[in-house]
């Protein structure tokens, strides 16, 4: 067995984690950051599988767009609830 299938088993086994604790997350914002950190994990994956240009995507699409996105979601729900 060698350093990158170790490296490909961790990293595996840490996605699934940050999957599941994403799902049962009791707050939505630790949600968003549990999803955030699964996406830049599944970006290393990616280039250890060598495909740098859909870690790329993935990076700028995944974990930078839709982790703002969904941020700036919440605050903008919260502040509307507060002022209803």
């Amino acid at each position: 067995m060698t350093l990158i299938s170790v490296v490909e088993i961790v990293i595996s086994v840490l996605l699934i984690l940050l999957a599941f604790l994403a799902i049962n997350s009791k707050t939505l914002i630790k949600s968003v950051m549990f999803l955030s950190s699964l996406s830049m994990l599944a970006v290393i994956g990616f280039v250890i599988m060598r495909a740098p240009d859909v870690a790329v995507t993935e990076a700028v699409i995944g974990s930078g767009m839709v982790t703002s996105l969904f941020v700036f979601t919440l605050l903008a729900v919260r502040k509307v609830g507060k002022k209803a």
